[in-house]
């Protein structure tokens, strides 16, 4: 019997004593991580209404001469245009207040490019012809605000030419008109009715 107590006694002192458990660590919670914002979706932005076009604004078109010469004035292109037959009796007027001789208005539109009248008349002398010439420039300049785009043949005034663009007129002395003939040249061309004279000389 103290065999068995000795036999169990060497077997319990054999027996390691089993290393103490290790106290189980302590799991710490897992730091949250900040939760990422996403970026706000972006609203689509309103469609642009669009800009309304802008109308170019439209050609004019000069306006036609009439078949008597007359001009008619655009809408808002500035005061009329006088009408080649209007510059015609005009020059007429102021010619025969000055003692023009055989004058003559010729309707030429539509058959020649460079005017719609021409204004034939005669001087007696060179200072005759140049005091015409003189006398209508004063007289659509002062009454008219017309000035000539062109005056040839001065100083000699044997034939001068006065250009007012829709009406070119002729002043001769009597040789050069009979020498040169214009007035032949438009035998069928329509004549307009001379004016009277406007200062006295009726």
């Amino acid at each position: 019997m103290v065999q068995g107590r000795l036999d169990a006694s060497e077997t319990a002192l054999t027996k390691k004593p089993a290393p103490p458990s290790k106290p189980s660590a302590t799991k710490k919670p897992a730091a949250k991580k900040p939760a990422e914002k996403k970026p706000a979706a972006k609203r689509p932005a309103p469609a642009a209404s669009a800009a309304p076009a802008k109308k170019s604004p439209a050609t004019r078109r000069p306006a036609a001469p009439k078949a008597d010469g007359t001009r008619t004035a655009r809408r808002g292109a500035g005061p009329a245009q006088p009408s080649g037959r209007d510059t015609s009796l005009w020059v007429a007027a102021a010619a025969l207040d000055k003692k023009a001789v055989d004058l003559e208005i010729i309707d030429v539109s539509g058959r020649v490019d460079y005017a719609d009248f021409i204004v034939l008349m005669t001087g007696t002398s060179d200072r005759h012809v140049a005091s015409l010439v003189q006398g209508i420039e004063a007289e659509l300049k002062e009454q008219h605000k017309l000035r000539p785009l062109a005056v040839e043949g001065m100083p000699h005034a044997s034939w001068v030419l006065v250009d007012y663009g829709d009406v070119v007129v002729h002043v001769f002395q009597a040789e050069s008109r009979a020498l040169y003939d214009v007035g032949g040249l438009w035998m069928d061309a329509r004549r307009l009715p001379v004016p009277a004279p406007s200062r006295g000389q009726r």
